[in-house]
């Protein structure tokens, strides 16, 4: 395990993992708002996800691909879809790079690279943006992070420590949504863990959850929110290959000092 490596969740897709010198952040929710959507609490803390060396943007949905957000980010690499690329580049998202699915993308001045990997997100699709969709790998030094973006499950999953050549050691996993009924190209709590574990990780992250809502959201049912990230938890445990890591919006964790899985 790399040595020093921090992750950070700051609600919903949002996560910055600083590692190998340098800082990751996926799907940037940096504002109180996503389209109609809204945080529930107030929009993570600036020194959290400033000056990132690269940005793995997964697909263009609102609460994923927030043009405010993007914008604050200046010309920090902003990976994603060669279409999703060219439609950014066009609304001003300075950074905005291309990247296929198969091949390794250097982060400028460092060990880690990162690579887009299939996700199977195409259940409603926009017809004001490109559709493109997928998660990525990371790899550093010690260390192999899988962010799966949104996704249903599919087979290749299984397959993805063999486009790395090693272990998954963090995964990154949606396990819920915005509202308590999620539509097709998502995973709930119990798939999500049969994700990580069919992956073969070590430690699961759940994201995507507890984070945003509806402004008209009175008549769901109480406590929604906060339920999928420790229904994941549980879900793993029943499982016992894979430790889950549960977080709070803005709450950190070292990766070296995570502990060991139940099973060798």
């Amino acid at each position: 395990m790399t040595d020093g490596a921090v992750l950070r969740w700051l609600g919903h897709a949002s996560v910055v993992l600083d590692v190998g010198g340098v800082r990751l952040l996926t799907d940037p929710l940096l504002r109180p708002h996503a389209g109609l959507l809204r945080r529930r609490s107030g929009p993570p803390r600036r020194e959290h996800w400033a000056e990132p060396d690269a940005v793995l943007l997964s697909h263009l949905h609102h609460d994923h691909a927030e043009l405010g957000s993007l914008r604050l980010l200046g010309d920090a690499p902003v990976l994603s879809a060669p279409a999703n690329a060219h439609w950014l580049a066009r609304r001003g998202v300075r950074g905005a790079v291309g990247v296929v699915e198969g091949e390794w993308w250097p982060v400028p001045g460092s060990s880690v690279r990162v690579r887009p990997v299939p996700a199977d997100h195409g259940h409603r699709p926009m017809p004001h943006r490109p559709n493109a969709a997928h998660g990525f790998l990371v790899a550093a030094p010690g260390l192999v992070v899988w962010f799966a973006g949104d996704t249903a499950p599919y087979a290749g999953m299984r397959h993805l420590p063999d486009v790395v050549g090693a272990r998954v050691d963090v995964a990154l996993v949606p396990v819920g949504g915005w509202g308590p009924r999620l539509s097709g190209g998502h995973m709930d709590p119990v798939q999500a863990a049969e994700a990580c574990e069919a992956v073969g990780a070590r430690w699961a992250v759940p994201v995507h959850w507890g984070t945003l809502h509806a402004p008209a959201s009175r008549g769901l049912p109480p406590g929604w929110i906060d339920r999928a990230g420790p229904a994941f938890a549980r879900a793993l445990a029943r499982r016992g290959e894979v430790e889950p890591v549960v977080l709070e919006p803005g709450e950190s964790v070292r990766l070296d000092a995570l502990p060991g899985r139940r099973r060798a």
